[in-house]
């Protein structure tokens, strides 16, 4: 059935994720910190766009949010003009945003104060999976929240879970990144050491990804990682964010996480040959230029 639904956030996530919304029959309206951009967003989708997150949530039923970090989510939804001053008891306030579970929990309690329903549902799939609407979704929050919002998200989502209460979508993320880290990692290595041992890379791949080497990662990103290209997809200065957040939740629950934190740091050597806005994948990009070293 078709809801009224408010957006914040048009980043190369959420931009797509409003229109999958909109094209399912949605009313919606969307709120970006940069309004021409929601404005660009309502000429190629139609719906509306509102000034202010509060101005959007007003008489929606439910309220969408996927922003860049805690800071930016505390932004738009708290305050005169943030999405809970505007939001109806009742509606339901899904934030897409990836996010400690700290500040999913902060915002969840002040929402169940005043009210409306509240689920943390990060997303894993990037820029591709928003664009196509094949998103892998990872919820936390009340059994009936996420029933009701289920649906909704079901317009840009190929799975869709319940994992626990409310952070618990955000400790899941958690765990994806985590994998994703030690992954890229290995296919670096492998890819540099297959290309020094002086092996068509293309044609090792196409042999070891029937076996169980074989990853997301390696399948999608192999082929660009030999050609040395890593402008597309989830950006390093993003996934450093997402590492820091896992390691800081690590500290909290007094266990180690070493691989983590040694791709952390070589992602912090990208940053330092100026790649900030390449691929994750870029790691065998230090390889590269650090072989030896």
């Amino acid at each position: 059935m078709s809801k009224s639904v408010a957006f914040i956030g048009l980043g190369v996530m959420g931009y797509p994720m409003a229109g999958h919304l909109q094209k399912a029959g949605h009313r919606v309206t969307v709120y970006n910190r940069t309004a021409p951009k929601a404005g660009k967003w309502v000429s190629e989708y139609g719906g509306a766009q509102a000034a202010t997150p509060a101005g959007a949530a007003k008489g929606a039923d439910f309220v969408m949010a996927c922003v860049g970090n805690d800071d930016d989510l505390r932004s738009v939804v708290l305050g005169d003009e943030g999405a809970f001053a505007g939001m109806s008891k009742g509606a339901i306030f899904v934030d897409h945003t990836t996010a400690s579970a700290d500040v999913a929990r902060e915002l969840g309690a002040i929402a169940k104060e005043a009210g409306f329903g509240f689920v943390d549902a990060p997303v894993s799939g990037g820029q591709a999976g928003a664009e196509n609407g094949v998103l892998t979704v990872m919820c936390g929050g009340a059994q009936a929240d996420f029933d009701a919002a289920a649906p909704i998200i079901d317009a840009y989502a190929r799975a869709c879970k319940r994992l626990g209460e409310v952070g618990s979508g955000q400790l899941t993320k958690m765990v994806n990144q985590i994998c994703i880290a030690g992954l890229v990692q290995g296919l670096s290595e492998a890819i540099n050491f297959g290309e020094k041992a002086g092996l068509d890379m293309a044609e090792v791949i196409s042999v070891i990804s029937k076996g169980a080497a074989q990853s997301w990662q390696m399948e999608n990103r192999y082929r660009t990682m030999i050609d040395d290209e890593f402008e597309h997809g989830f950006a390093v200065d993003w996934m450093r964010k997402d590492l820091g957040i896992c390691l800081e939740e690590a500290k909290r629950l007094g266990t180690s996480l070493p691989v983590t934190a040694l791709v952390d740091q070589f992602y912090g050597e990208v940053q330092g040959l100026g790649g900030n806005r390449w691929d994750t994948s870029s790691l065998i990009r230090r390889l590269r230029v650090f072989n030896g070293k």
